[in-house]
């Protein structure tokens, strides 16, 4: 799995938030734990490959904001009891 963290600049509220996550969902249907946040001016999700920045880019600046950078990691999901 891949974490994806998306720098998005010209959200303001709660509904450009939907409006970015509906986004990511309709160009990566397989995409799981997708969210916003206008304050901190990001989104997130998780897939099982890493997605094309170009596609990303494109749909976001597509919407009215602008997508400023993208940054991917593995992910990997911690269990409820996982000590180390």
């Amino acid at each position: 799995m891949t974490k994806t963290t998306v720098q998005i600049e010209g959200m303001m509220c709660g509904m450009c938030e939907a409006h970015i996550c509906d986004t990511i969902r309709n160009l990566f249907p397989n995409a799981k734990k997708v969210s916003a946040s206008h304050s901190k001016g990001n989104a997130s999700f998780l897939s099982e490959e890493t997605p094309s920045e170009e596609m990303l880019k494109n749909a976001i600046n597509a919407t009215g904001y602008t997508f400023l950078s993208m940054q991917c990691e593995p992910y990997e999901k911690k269990s409820l009891f996982h000590r180390k």
